[in-house]
């Protein structure tokens, strides 16, 4: 998937668990990397006949209109006349491998894919699982440990790979006032997908994750301000 993956179950016996988590990963990237000439979405940006879209792609795309749809159009995998998926299936694909793990019985894991992550449970202390989130000016420096349960996590931001994340409503401007924004939601998928538009939001962004029932929100601005939603706190375990 072109991301370091993580795969941590709490279970001796794990293993093989472990191994089938990495290639249904790989499956993933064959069907949905752009980078991929031969991958199913490139196929169809070459011109592949919807008869021909396998079944796990039209449900990706409808999930990637119904949030367009949800985020008044912020949400957007048109680019250039091409389809790219990247914003949602990340996230999607990580709760997809977190419900096969489950259906195989293990109750205790953590699943992190490229900064997606998915917590199930508790980590080896018994305790929630605790996640870091970086400083968009100094990558290296953690400025904020929550902890999840049963939770997902997804951020934003321009500090890795560049612009990368753009207002569908302000065709060719780049997002500067925003560097990243971190969003907790129920599941990874969701956190994703809205983290996502929430960022092509820019400032606006972080009061529209305020206004969603069961999420909660940290964004960092170019000013290096921290501006967060009213139960973000909640979750932290050491100061900013």
């Amino acid at each position: 998937m072109g991301m370091p993956i993580t795969v941590e179950i709490v279970d001796d016996r794990a293993a093989d668990a472990i191994a089938d988590t990495f290639s249904y990963f790989t499956a993933v990237d064959a069907r949905f990397s752009t980078y991929k000439d031969d991958s199913e979405i490139s196929r169809i940006n070459q011109g592949l006949p919807k008869a021909e879209w396998s079944e796990e792609m039209q449900q990706v795309l409808a999930l990637c209109a119904e949030t367009k749809q949800y985020t008044n159009g912020y949400f957007d995998i048109r680019h250039s006349g091409k389809l790219d998926p990247s914003g949602l299936v990340k996230g999607w694909a990580v709760l997809q491998a977190a419900e096969q793990l489950a259906a195989r019985g293990y109750t205790d894991f953590y699943i992190e894919a490229g900064g997606d992550i998915e917590a199930r449970g508790h980590n080896e202390h018994g305790e929630p699982w605790q996640v870091g989130i970086r400083n968009p000016f100094q990558i290296e420096e953690i400025i904020q440990v929550i902890a999840l349960q049963d939770q997902g996590v997804a951020t934003s931001g321009t500090y890795i790979r560049g612009q990368h994340i753009y207002n569908p409503h302000a065709a060719g401007q780049t997002i500067e006032e925003v560097r990243s924004l971190t969003v907790i939601g129920p599941t990874v998928y969701d956190a994703d997908r809205f983290a996502t538009a929430a960022f092509a939001m820019g400032r606006a962004g972080i009061a529209f994750i305020e206004r969603l029932d069961g999420f909660e929100g940290y964004m960092v601005d170019d000013t290096k301000t921290a501006t967060l939603t009213s139960g973000w706190e909640t979750y932290v375990t050491t100061p900013a």
